[in-house]
Parts: C-alpha cells; sequence; structure tokens
C-alpha cells in the first residue's frame, strides 16, 4: 500500500492526513498523539474512522492540522482519515458514510456587520 492523503475542515481549521502502513505511529503536528490531543475522548474520536475499518495499530498516521481550536482540528482529521481510508478501498465507503464520518460540517462563522456590535448583536439602545 503507498501512502494516502485525505484533507478534512471544520469551521477554520484544516487538516492534511497521511496515512501508510505501519505500526500504529500517530504524529500530530511533530508532536505525539498523547500530546496534542490531550483527552482520551478527543483520541477516541481522532481514530474512530480507523477503529471502524480495521485495527489503529495497521497503520501510520501523520497529520497537519492548522487553524480554528482543538475541537474544530479533531473532527477535521477525523474527516482527513475518513477520506484517506476511502482513498485507499472504496469498499471502506459505504460503512465510514453511514456513521458520518465522510460528512464535512458546512457551518461556519457569521462574518461581523458594520454598524453592529458583532454578526447581530446590536450596540445597547440608548433613548437619552
Amino acid at each position: 500500500m503507498k501512502e494516502q492523503i485525505g484533507t478534512g475542515r471544520r469551521k477554520t481549521a484544516v487538516a492534511s492526513v497521511r496515512l501508510r502502513a505501519g505500526k500504529g505511529n500517530v504524529l500530530v503536528n511533530g508532536k505525539k498523539f498523547e500530546e496534542y490531543f490531550t483527552l482520551e475522548l478527543q483520541r477516541q474520536a481522532v481514530l474512530a474512522p480507523l477503529t471502524k475499518v480495521s485495527s489503529p495499530s495497521n497503520y501510520d498516521v501523520i497529520i497537519r492540522v492548522t487553524g480554528g481550536g482543538i475541537q474544530g482540528q479533531m473532527i477535521a482529521a477525523r474527516l482527513g482519515i475518513a477520506r484517506a481510508l476511502v482513498q485507499e478501498d472504496q469498499g471502506n465507503r459505504q460503512g465510514l458514510k453511514a456513521l458520518g464520518y465522510l460528512t464535512r460540517d458546512p457551518r461556519k462563522r457569521e462574518r461581523k456587520k458594520y454598524g453592529l456590535a458583532g454578526a447581530r448583536k446590536r450596540f445597547q439602545f440608548s433613548k437619552r
């Protein structure tokens, strides 16, 4: 198996995932997986597509992630892994799609409008 590349996005977070046959090593921005995603729940969510398809110990995963917060980065990485797995074998597509791992969440931050305090919030009204 050659290297598979998948890109995932969520809000302003972008993750580029490289998937190759290996021993289960996961690197995120050059750091160990446990250092970057400190909570066990986050690590499980990122590796969920791998756990669904096969054992995570069969692959080495290299994730480069930028922008957004840790939650957005986590979901972006999950989408990238799922896309890379589909690229490797189209048979994985149906199972991953049913679990929602191939769905890109389209919600973005609404821009601030002029004359307002935020996207929708107004400045306080003063009668006098």
